[in-house]
């Protein structure tokens, strides 16, 4: 967990760890670190992680379990997934100001990976896109996604742009439950592929053209879920 924590308020821990939930890095099922842990992981106090925790689990993103085995875990997402696509479908603007967005930092972040990248850098990147193709369902695409797109931002090499990437794919719930899964691995592991290969070729061009084919590719299947989701 090395995303820099910008706030230490009792609101900010919580972005922090929602941001990790919607892009996949933490999953249904997944246990969190424990408060006194957590808190030296992210440098605040036991009182304001406890506080986050608290404001998650009343948002219904994660569930306390007790016993020796207990502890903070992340549920099934149903009520926050609900409510995120309802605020989606209100604020449609909002999701093509996220994706434009987007397409300003990682273009930018691509051409800079294609000057930058070393050799564990791309190594990273084709590890992530492999395992896309071992992935048994939608939890492990995600971390499997997530892991290659972490990969490219930290290839650029500026610490601003990769915070400014992890936010903003935190903004977006990965829905790739709700898409037909076999397509939706398919075409993400072909955009992930062509990204990898122009940053890996050294052609700044070509990897910024491949994302925003990339984050076009993603902004369809969003609205397309959100249509299919409204009836």
């Amino acid at each position: 967990m090395s995303e820099p924590l910008r706030r230490t308020t009792v609101d900010g821990v919580a972005d922090l760890l929602r941001g990790r939930i919607h892009r996949g890095e933490l999953g249904c099922g997944d246990r969190l670190p424990a408060e006194r842990d957590l808190a030296a992981q992210l440098g605040v106090g036991r009182i304001t992680v406890r506080g986050a925790l608290a404001l998650l689990q009343n948002e219904g993103y994660l569930e306390v379990r007790r016993g020796a085995a207990g502890g903070n875990f992340v549920t099934q997402l149903r009520r926050p997934y609900q409510r995120w696509l309802r605020r989606m479908r209100r604020d449609l603007a909002g999701l093509d100001d996220l994706i434009e967005f987007r397409l300003a930092v990682e273009r930018r972040a691509v051409r800079l990976a294609a000057q930058r990248a070393t050799a564990a850098d791309l190594q990273a990147m084709a590890a992530a896109i492999q395992r896309l193709d071992v992935a048994a369902d939608a939890e492990q695409f995600r971390l499997a996604d997530s892991a290659f797109h972490d990969a490219v931002a930290r290839a650029a090499g500026s610490p601003r742009i990769q915070a400014a990437i992890q936010q903003a794919r935190g903004e977006l719930f990965a829905p790739t439950d709700q898409l037909r899964y076999d397509t939706h691995i398919d075409t993400s592991r072909t955009q992930h592929l062509a990204i990898y290969d122009a940053i890996r070729s050294g052609d700044g061009a070509a990897a910024a053209d491949a994302v925003e084919a990339h984050l076009q590719s993603t902004r369809a299947e969003l609205v397309q879920l959100l249509e299919h989701t409204r009836r």
